[in-house]
């Protein structure tokens, strides 16, 4: 569904998309299309531009954590092992406080709630995809709307723990799929636009005890700040 060219950058460009850089971290305004990793078609992802990242250092970054290739925004990279090693211990102690934006197809009943609701991957024949399920990994997603049309919603959801493709199952599972989502929207690229419109907006990192956590803030991109800006504007409220 989304084409190769969805993904080519110059390296010049991924350097503009530096939205904060120390001795120890690099967070990245990640653009749509590009995967952080070698995927079994093989084709352009994060790992090729990495070098360009190094901003004088001999070592490039390495990730810290994933986003979906299909998901832009905000992707810390750690610029050694020591910084490497604290991040990791930072996201598995979920200290980090990340923030997404969506527009979905459908309205939540209420202006904001908590989905608490376990997620398994089911493997199957051609490929996988998470499910909810008693039997999986506990998952929770704290999500409130920012505006709404009666049909689309905006809405700004928190995930509390970091489970593949939580936030897309959690927030179809409550009868609001993600514009655009080809594995759990049931037709809303056909509906709105076949692009996902799912945005990592906002990291927050304590990286450094003796200082406030860096928080980096990434713009939305197109088509998805267009929705938006129309959700805005024709919000009919509760």
């Amino acid at each position: 569904m989304h084409r190769h060219s969805d993904a080519a950058v110059t390296p010049e460009e991924i350097q503009k998309r530096v939205l904060y850089r120390d001795a120890l971290m690099l967070i990245l305004d990640k653009p749509a299309g590009l995967p952080v990793h070698s995927g079994p078609k093989g084709g352009i992802n994060l790992g090729h531009y990495l070098g360009d990242l190094r901003f004088g250092l001999r070592e490039p970054p390495e990730l810290a954590h994933r986003l979906d290739r299909d998901t832009s925004g905000c992707l810390v990279l750690g610029r050694n092992h020591k910084a490497l090693r604290r991040l990791g211990k930072l996201f598995a102690e979920r200290q980090v406080e990340k923030v997404y934006w969506a527009v979905t197809v459908g309205v939540p009943p209420t202006p904001e709630g908590v989905i608490d609701r376990p997620l398994l991957k089911l493997e199957r024949r051609v490929g996988w995809r998470m499910v909810v399920d008693p039997k999986g990994q506990p998952s929770v997603t704290r999500w409130r709307v920012l505006a709404q049309d009666g049909r689309l919603a905006w809405i700004e959801a928190r995930p509390l723990t970091g489970r593949t493709h939580q936030i897309r199952v959690h927030l179809a599972s409550i009868g609001c799929p993600i514009v655009g989502d080809p594995t759990y929207g049931h037709g809303t690229a056909d509906l709105v636009s076949d692009k996902l419109h799912l945005h990592a907006r906002s990291i927050s990192v304590p990286l450094y005890a003796d200082r406030p956590p860096i928080t980096a803030q990434a713009p939305l991109p197109d088509p998805m700040r267009g929705l938006v800006e129309r959700l805005k504007t024709s919000d009919i409220g509760r």
